[in-house]
């Protein structure tokens, strides 16, 4: 194969196509649950005021992660290449648009997203009596670092680890916690539904304190959308996915359905158990809700779903991420060892560890979980909707390519998601405007090194011909 910098790929040793339904399954609901079903029911509630306004927010946002799972079905059936959207952006506008995906992933995105879930992560342990600790400092020179920024820098390297020594490995550590994932949710709603006390007119009620209006929709739905966002993760692992023309679409969209089933169960029972005003007042409506039925063992089965989710989802994200850097590398559009792949493991094993080191970093600098959230949602967002478009490039370029997958309803549902794309963009900007510049200035930095490297490329290629 050529890729666009002129050069071959190399056959061997290479990525290993190992897996299934099940596991690509896996890296989408596994990824996507984390700690937001638990987290945003009272941030919807304040929204919206409504228990039928939050399940309209909740569909809502289903049905739109529907339609970019539909949309990167298609796509991921077509190029079943690692990195994922990396290749669509690439082939639809040239070597440097996917150069600054790529860069911004990597560079920011990624290890910010990692450093988010093992903050959170930390944050969903502390609430254990045994771990109250985390916040002393274990270190105070040359900086700072307290025993949680430690546990989440273990977290790292030893996810970081386990996909280094395989992607069927870590498939299986993501299959087996997504179903004890769901296991533990399902649990969750069981004990909500079973409280003695809990009466259906919840579900009537009105929280008077709410936003309310198309601004107060529009903050719930962003909350729902963060709750659904992850799906994407498994197009970037697309070259190690059996059968991709059938695996790619099937996982992502009964995926998403899943997701979206789930999420609805938990919200009804937290509803079922907890008047409107009480939902809204709480930071943890779920474990508030468990813990009304069950005590303080309920809010603890509620707080090890969370770590239990956010753990798989850590997996699910680092796995992924890595396959950004490699593909960029391996089109001799950035440092080669970043495309080189474990002769035993079979895994962009250089990738994978600078990725972590670059996370470690940012949880050594010490920001809080609302601050690497900041630095993470504009740029994904940003190429969400710039990658959802390439379907439209490649329909009118490429009508004649075979698509094992064609999006259902085209044009119109991968139109409504660009357009929720747009519409997330503009809201994560304007709310977090000063990560989103540092966001922008990150992408603008990308421009200069792109040709940097490009003409490292055409030198070695003259070289090589010559």
């Amino acid at each position: 194969m050529i890729t666009p910098a002129g050069t071959k790929i190399v056959d061997h040793p290479g990525l290993l196509r190992e897996l299934g339904v099940a596991e690509a399954g896996s890296v989408v609901v596994g990824t996507i649950i984390g700690s937001g079903i638990f987290l945003v029911p009272a941030e919807m509630m304040q929204a919206v005021g409504s228990a039928k306004l939050v399940y309209l927010a909740w569909l809502t946002g289903g049905l739109l992660s529907l339609f970019g799972a539909l949309t990167y079905a298609e796509l991921g059936a077509m190029k079943p290449l690692a990195g994922g959207e990396y290749v669509y952006v690439r082939d639809a506008y040239g070597p440097l648009a996917g150069f600054l995906y790529a860069w911004t992933w990597f560079l920011l995105a990624k290890p910010a997203s990692i450093a988010t879930i093992t903050t959170g992560l930390v944050r969903i342990l502390e609430t254990f009596s045994i771990f109250r600790f985390f916040s002393a400092a274990l270190l105070r020179h040359p900086f700072v670092v307290t025993y949680g920024q430690l546990v989440a820098i273990v977290a790292t390297v030893l996810i970081s680890l386990l996909n280094f020594i395989g992607v069927r490995k870590a498939a299986e550590f993501q299959l087996t916690f997504t179903v004890l994932k769901i296991a533990i949710i399902l649990t969750v709603v069981c004990i909500g539904f079973s409280y003695g006390q809990g009466t259906w007119s919840h579900f009537g009620e009105h929280y008077p304190g709410a936003k309310g209006g198309i601004a107060g929709f529009m903050a719930a739905l962003v909350a729902a959308l963060w709750a659904y966002d992850g799906w994407n993760d498994l197009n970037m692992v697309s070259e190690e996915i059996r059968q991709p023309g059938r695996t790619i679409p099937l996982a992502l969209i009964a995926g998403v359905a899943t997701v979206a089933v789930l999420y609805m169960l938990v919200n009804a029972a937290v509803q079922y158990v907890l008047p409107a005003r009480v939902i809204a007042a709480s930071p943890r409506a779920a474990s508030d809700a468990i813990a009304l039925v069950w005590g303080r063992s309920g809010a603890t089965i509620v707080s090890a779903g969370i770590a239990v989710s956010m753990l798989v989802t850590l997996n699910g994200t680092t796995m992924s991420g890595a396959r950004i850097p490699f593909a960029l590398a391996r089109d001799r559009y950035f440092f080669s060892a970043l495309g080189h792949v474990h002769p035993r493991h079979h895994t962009p094993s250089t990738a994978i560890l600078v990725q972590g080191a670059l996370a470690i970093i940012l949880l050594l600098l010490g920001g809080s979980f609302r601050q690497f959230f900041s630095l993470a949602i504009f740029a994904e967002w940003l190429f969400y909707l710039i990658a959802s478009s390439t379907v439209f490039v490649f329909r009118h370029r490429e009508p004649r390519v075979k698509r094992p997958y064609r999006v259902w309803g085209y044009p119109i549902v991968p139109f409504l998601f660009v357009l929720a794309s747009a519409l997330l963009l503009y809201y994560t900007f304007t709310d977090n405007l000063r990560n989103s510049v540092l966001g922008c200035l990150v992408i603008l930095a990308g421009v200069p090194t792109f040709y940097a490297f490009a003409r490292r490329a055409r030198t070695k290629l003259r070289k090589t011909a010559s």
